[in-house]
């Protein structure tokens, strides 16, 4: 079902997407948090979307007797009532602990105009009457929860509206016999508008909230091999700052879905407030995609001579290397190598404060082709780097870059004797700057989906490197059609 891009309730909670751990059994791999500034932001667009929902309000029209000396029985009857305009100049929204949140929207003023008419043995008169609603204050609670799937619910657990004055201006040929019981006229428009404005309430949280929420994702794809799982851990949990959401944050094999083993670590927030939103991306996310990618074999790799440029002076030729292997020449003459390469353990990603760092180990294997097409293998590399490693993010993904160091090559087995490894780490740095990391960081560059609500976009970001997990800091914006 569809939301409705003007309705309030969207708006409240467009922005929430925060957490705090270590209240419940199961660690969140990304935690995120709305702050004081965020909700005012919220509270402001939210005011504008109301003040539009208070329009569509239908009023409904209402009958009376009435009974005065020298005039007699009679009745009235208000009707086209309909609300021409609304003004709603201010608005708090706190977080409410235990709940959720709580809206409080104060001095407002509505503007009603109508009919009436009165009605008196076989005389009818009518006229026109214009409704003025000074005061009116408006609170309402919102309670946030999770259903079984792991996404966000959301009700109004409790909504009461006050108006203060109400003022009834009558024209008409009896508009002065009207006037001598419009303080009946006007507390009844008093309680109708009350217990419309709640019920206009309840009902947006239900027909248009609760169907935005269902924007937020609960699994998001990477990419052909890997998605990541947004479900909530938890329900949402408001301190006396911020509002606080809860989401797994695992990435997994859209395949072969496997339960990770390792428990996420606790991430604890530094106490920041200037930006709308953060969140926080635990370094547990990372490794768990290094696994996932590691265990489908998206970190192995082979070399062959045609992948070498055409203008380098070593070859994957057992020819070539009998320069340096004189046995691999006498033993295999003009035949063609392949090297098989893969990573001995998904590589972890080291978080310390403003930096990332990773060193993957490698073991690379040599083979002989020989004519029977038949790979005989001849000897065995053990690889080592060390690489340095950046993260962004944009309005709504986070992306990253591999910068590698040089790779340090040792001989750990070898059926053509022993040989100098000089010339293949040369080989293997140009294969590996000039090919495979490349690769790498194409992939990287696309980067993962941040959970977001449809039509919020991010800017004015900040990304900080703490231990242990990523910190990124936004403003948000509201995105209408």
């Amino acid at each position: 079902m569809g939301a409705s891009a003007d309705a309030l309730p969207p708006i409240l909670l467009g922005l929430l997407l925060a957490v705090t751990p270590g209240t419940l059994s199961a660690n969140p791999g990304l935690v995120a948090r709305i702050t004081s500034k965020g909700l005012e932001y919220a509270a402001k667009e939210g005011l504008l979307a109301l003040q539009r929902d208070l329009h569509k309000i239908t009023l409904p029209d209402f009958t009376g007797d009435f009974k005065i000396r020298h005039v007699g029985r009679g009745s009235y009857n208000f009707h086209r009532l309909a609300i021409h305009s609304c003004e709603l100049p201010s608005s708090t929204l706190k977080p409410l602990p235990g709940q959720g949140l709580s809206l409080s929207i104060s001095d407002s003023s509505i503007g009603v105009q109508g009919q009436w008419k009165v009605k008196k043995s076989f005389l009818k008169i009518q006229g026109s009457f214009d409704l003025h609603v000074r005061g009116l204050t408006i609170s309402v609670d919102l309670l946030l929860g999770t259903d079984p799937s792991g996404r966000l619910t959301v009700t109004a657990s409790h909504c009461s509206s006050h108006i203060s004055d109400v003022d009834v201006d009558i024209s008409g040929g009896l508009g002065w016999l009207l006037k001598l019981f419009h303080n009946q006229i006007e507390s009844r428009f008093r309680k109708v508008l009350e217990d419309k404005v709640c019920e206009m309430v309840q009902k947006s949280v239900a027909s248009d909230l609760q169907p935005y929420l269902q924007t937020l994702p609960v699994t998001a794809k990477i990419d052909s091999l890997a998605g990541i799982d947004y479900s909530l851990v938890g329900p949402p949990q408001a301190t006396a700052q911020a509002l606080d959401l809860m989401f797994k944050g695992e990435i997994f094999d859209l395949h072969n879905r496997s339960k990770v083993a390792a428990p996420v670590p606790v991430m604890s927030l530094p106490e920041d407030n200037q930006q709308m939103v953060y969140f926080a991306i635990s370094g547990h996310v990372f490794n768990i995609a290094s696994h996932v990618y590691q265990q489908a074999g998206y970190l192995s790799f082979f070399i062959t001579d045609d992948m070498i440029p055409s203008d380098s002076t070593i070859r994957l030729t057992t020819k070539s290397f009998r320069t340096f292997a004189p046995r691999i020449g006498r033993l295999y003459p003009n035949m063609n190598l392949e090297l098989q390469g893969t990573v001995i353990a998904a590589p972890l990603l080291n978080f310390s404060p403003g930096n990332l760092s990773l060193a993957p180990q490698m073991d690379i294997q040599a083979f002989v082709l020989l004519p029977s097409s038949v790979q005989e293998p001849v000897f065995r590399l053990a690889v080592a780097t060390n690489i340095s490693a950046m993260m962004t993010f944009n309005s709504n993904k986070v992306t990253g870059f591999l910068n590698p160091g040089k790779v340090q090559v040792e001989l750990k087995e070898s059926r053509v004797g022993m040989f100098n490894v000089e010339l293949l780490e040369a080989l293997l740095n140009y294969y590996l700057l000039n090919t495979l990391y490349p690769q790498v960081n194409d992939k990287l560059a696309k980067g993962f989906p941040l959970p977001l609500l449809h039509r919020i976009q991010l800017y004015d970001l900040i990304l900080q490197i703490h231990k242990d997990f990523l910190f990124l800091g936004a403003n948000v914006q509201y995105t209408r059609v």
